[in-house]
């Protein structure tokens, strides 16, 4: 296969690449937290160990999906025991939520995992060189997340 010498053209092959290779393994991820946790679900689990008493709304809107599909997800969440919701005290028709103590061992032990995967992939890297990767990983989701996209964008 021939490489592109267009850097857009580069970055579009290489993160295709990436998203297919991390498509397959967030499967394996969200199985070692909980053997029915369907992968989609993982990163919102995550999201709301980082950031307890969250709202759906706000899950929602930081995850891009809409109500009805954050209703399923975080009701499927709640069946497995990974999360809880209790009532808002500043919106009486709010919930706020929250990983289980069991949900927060769960996913601190499949982050610890990641973290130790990369480690190994990474190890020939030098700090710098990391430390470039995560920055410039960080610019482009800023990029993605402030830029409109218009209907015939993928």
């Amino acid at each position: 296969m021939d490489t592109p010498t267009d850097p857009v053209a580069r970055l579009e092959t290489e993160l295709g690449l990436l998203l297919r290779r991390a498509r397959a393994s967030a499967e394996r991820l969200a199985r070692a937290v909980h053997p029915d946790l369907e992968p989609s679900a993982y990163p919102l689990l995550a999201w709301i160990a980082r950031e307890p008493d969250i709202r759906a709304s706000e899950l929602a809107e930081h995850i891009g999906v809409g109500r009805g599909t954050m209703s399923r997800q975080l009701g499927r969440l709640e069946q497995l025991g990974l999360i809880e919701r209790r009532p808002d005290p500043e919106d009486s028709r709010g919930q706020l939520i929250r990983v289980t103590e069991e949900g927060g061992r769960r996913v601190a032990a499949a982050r610890t995992a990641r973290r130790a995967y990369l480690g190994r992939v990474l190890e020939e890297w030098t700090p710098d060189e990391r430390g470039a990767l995560a920055d410039q990983l960080h610019r482009l989701n800023e990029s993605l997340a402030t830029t409109s996209r218009t209907p015939t964008d993928p």
